[in-house]
């Protein structure tokens, strides 16, 4: 059994910590914030001061593959994670009433929390863990090394102190140090591909009063405008998110973090318009993220590992814009992998590098193109897509189970596009659809930009 240091106590680090010490192993978390997640998920959620992790506040959709691995592998922290209020909320679910079952349907389930939650389960089941270590107020410094070809990392290093280690996960986060300590160290420098995402978020959090409406009827979580996306994002305990997206070249974009601007422009979308008149209590200010590029951090080049000892994990492996929602689900398949195949990566680590290239890559590639597709549309306020069939995929998903099927493996990082929409079920599916909607047009249901600047000052 290895000794594994782990440095970052977010998701990806409290997952990984959790699962390796599950297998066994034995596992020291570095977390430098001297304090953790506690039991008062509002206090920690609205109050808590956390500048290196902007999206903690902001809202999250879990996909499949975050219920699969805690389910498969810790379903005490699954089962927490539903008594502290997650919901669950099939695709399947915006029918009412679900097709024959087929195989797989059973994975195509969101779960609906704040990120709080999950992290509040994790951590409560990582301090039950015997063979788990955290320490707070520990900041990791540096890197051990012993001489090699490539180098290898023994241990971390915090303060004046060195902790050896078999292996050493940095989960670190998007602004991690290990890149630089390597260079630093000799070794060679790991390969970046790192794309700008011109996307401002802004999201408002809302309590349901516990004596008015709580039904907002059967509509959609997400709106668009030619230049604006608006998405809503029922929560845990009550509670649900408001959120726009706009270019961060629009001149509207600092005037949207007024509570009262935001939420007249909120309006101007059928989602939010919805959920906002059920009257509910804010919770929030308007709580403002940009600058978060799509980069990818391998640790291997063209010659192989720069560096064995260490890999890297979660945002400190793949950092992707929020659009999509796959940080999470990245991060807890990547702990998966390394609590199964922890001694073999101590020894090299090839394996899990050409695990995260063939598992984890292809989405990510796929998330860059659709950000880059969404920064060029917003920043040019651009009409719909002229393409009336890939329209009606997205439409006709919402009439036709078969075509929901198709959206929600792909979503859930199930199936690729391709394989998902490219069956003959799917093509009989949409042009059935297209026959019996001769009208059909690509268009966005959002405001205009006359009207969008009626409310919004730039």
């Amino acid at each position: 059994m290895a000794r594994v240091a782990v440095i970052g106590g977010g998701v990806s680090g409290l997952g990984t910590a959790l699962l390796l010490g599950r297998r066994g192993h034995a596992v020291t978390l570095y977390e430098q914030d001297v304090r953790g997640v506690g039991e008062d998920l509002d206090r920690d959620f609205f109050a808590w001061d956390r500048p290196r992790v902007p999206q903690a506040v902001q809202p999250h959709s879990f996909l499949a593959p975050v219920r699969s691995v805690l389910r498969a592998e810790t379903p005490d922290v699954y089962a927490d994670l539903l008594a502290r209020g997650a919901r669950e909320y099939h695709d399947f679910d915006w029918f009412g009433e679900h097709p024959p079952v087929r195989d797989g349907d059973e994975e195509l389930v969101t779960l609906r929390t704040r990120r709080i939650v999950l992290e509040a389960a994790l951590a409560s089941a990582v301090r039950r863990e015997a063979a788990v270590e955290v320490r707070h107020g520990s900041r990791v410094s540096g890197l051990a090394f012993a001489e090699g070809s490539p180098p290898r990392v023994t241990g971390v290093r915090v303060g004046d102190a060195e902790h050896g280690a078999d292996l050493v996960v940095d989960a670190s986060g998007r602004r991690s140090p290990v890149p630089a300590w390597l260079t630093a160290a000799g070794c060679r420098a790991p390969v970046v591909d790192s794309h700008r995402t011109g996307l401002a978020y802004f999201c408002r959090w809302y309590a349901l009063r516990a004596d008015g409406p709580r039904d907002p009827g059967k509509v959609k979580t997400g709106s668009a405008a030619p230049f604006a996306l608006a998405g809503v994002f029922p929560s845990d305990n009550d509670t649900f998110a408001v959120h726009l997206v706009l270019s961060t070249g629009d001149p509207t974009r600092s005037a949207v973090t007024d509570p009262a601007v935001f939420e007249a422009a909120a309006r101007r979308f059928p989602a939010a318009a919805a959920w906002l008149g059920l009257d509910p209590e804010p919770q929030s200010a308007v709580l403002p993220m940009a600058g978060l590029p799509n980069r990818w951090t391998s640790l291997t080049d063209d010659a192989g590992p720069v560096v064995t000892g260490l890999v890297n994990a979660g945002d400190s492996l793949v950092h992707t814009n929020p659009t999509l929602g796959h940080g999470v689900a990245f991060g807890l398949l990547a702990a998966r992998y390394l609590a199964a195949h922890a001694d073999e990566t101590a020894s090299d680590p090839s394996g899990y590098h050409e695990w995260t290239v063939r598992n984890l890559r292809p989405w990510f590639d796929d998330q860059v193109a659709a950000d880059r597709a969404n920064e060029q549309r917003l920043a040019e306020s651009a009409p719909a897509s002229p393409d009336r069939r890939a329209a009606a995929v997205g439409a006709c998903a919402f009439e036709d189970p078969v075509v929901m099927r198709a959206r929600a493996r792909v979503r859930h990082l199930l199936l690729p596009a391709a394989e998902a929409y490219g069956s003959e079920e799917v093509d009989r599916a949409v042009t059935a659809w297209l026959e019996a909607n001769p009208d059909f047009a690509p268009g966005h249901d959002g405001p205009t930009r006359d009207e969008w600047e009626a409310l919004v000052p730039g």
